[in-house]
C-alpha cells in the first residue's frame, strides 16, 4: 500500500505543473460522463490485460516528463513525434487513450482534453491496481508541439545519478522526486512482470 501512496504523491507533484486552471470537476457541466468514459475503458482494458494498469501510469510520466502533462506524447506527426524519441521506447498504452478519447467525442465532440484523459487513465490504473482512489484536478489544455528532441532529457537506464539528479532538477524536481519515481517506475515493471 505504501507503494500506492508513493505513487499518489509522484502523479499529484507531476500534475501540479500541467498548463491550465485544474480543478475538481473541470468537466462538470460540459462533459460530465467524461471521468466513468475514461474509467470504463481503461477497466475493460485492465481486465483484458492487467499490465495495462502499469503501462498506463508510465505514459503518464512520460508525457508530464518532456514539457508538462500536455499530452505531447500522443501526437503523431512522423518519425519526428516526440513519441519516437529514444527515452520513450516501449512507452505503450496509447491504443487505450485512444479508445476513450473517440468515445469522448461521442459523447461530447471536442471538450475533454488529450491531456486529461492521461491523467484520468492513470488515476484509473492505480485504483484498480488496488492502489488508492483520489480525484484528479482536469482542465489541462492539449500540447500542440511534438518533437523527437523535446524528449531529450529523459531519464535513462544508463543514466548515473548525478544524471539522473540533473535531469529531475532542470524539471524543477527535487532527489526525492527523484528516488520517489524511480522506485515507482521499478516497481510497476516488477509487477508487470508477476501478472
Amino acid at each position: 500500500m505504501a507503494l500506492f501512496y508513493a505513487l499518489l504523491f509522484a502523479l499529484v507533484f507531476l500534475i501540479r505543473y500541467s498548463a491550465g486552471q485544474l480543478k475538481i470537476g473541470f468537466y462538470s457541466e460540459t462533459c460530465p460522463e467524461a471521468e466513468s468514459i475514461v474509467s470504463s475503458v481503461v477497466q475493460d482494458a485492465v481486465v483484458s490485460d492487467p499490465n495495462l494498469a502499469a503501462v498506463l501510469l508510465r505514459l503518464h510520466f512520460h508525457d508530464c516528463f518532456v514539457e508538462g502533462c500536455d499530452g505531447s506524447i500522443l501526437i503523431e506527426n512522423g518519425p519526428n513525434a516526440e513519441k519516437h524519441a529514444f527515452g520513450h521506447q516501449g512507452v505503450g498504452g496509447f491504443e487505450v487513450i485512444e479508445k476513450a478519447k473517440a468515445r469522448l467525442e461521442d459523447a461530447c465532440p471536442g471538450v475533454v482534453s488529450c491531456a486529461d484523459i492521461v491523467a484520468l487513465a492513470a488515476r484509473d490504473a492505480i485504483a484498480l491496481s488496488t492502489g488508492p482512489s483520489y480525484q484528479v484536478p482536469t482542465g489541462r489544455r492539449d500540447g500542440e508541439v511534438s518533437n523527437v528532441t523535446l524528449a531529450d532529457d529523459m531519464p535513462d537506464v544508463s543514466d548515473s545519478i548525478q544524471q539522473l539528479k540533473t535531469k529531475f532538477l532542470h524539471k524543477g524536481l527535487s532527489e526525492k522526486d527523484l528516488v520517489l519515481l524511480s522506485g515507482m517506475l521499478s516497481l510497476s515493471l516488477s509487477l508487470m512482470h508477476l501478472l
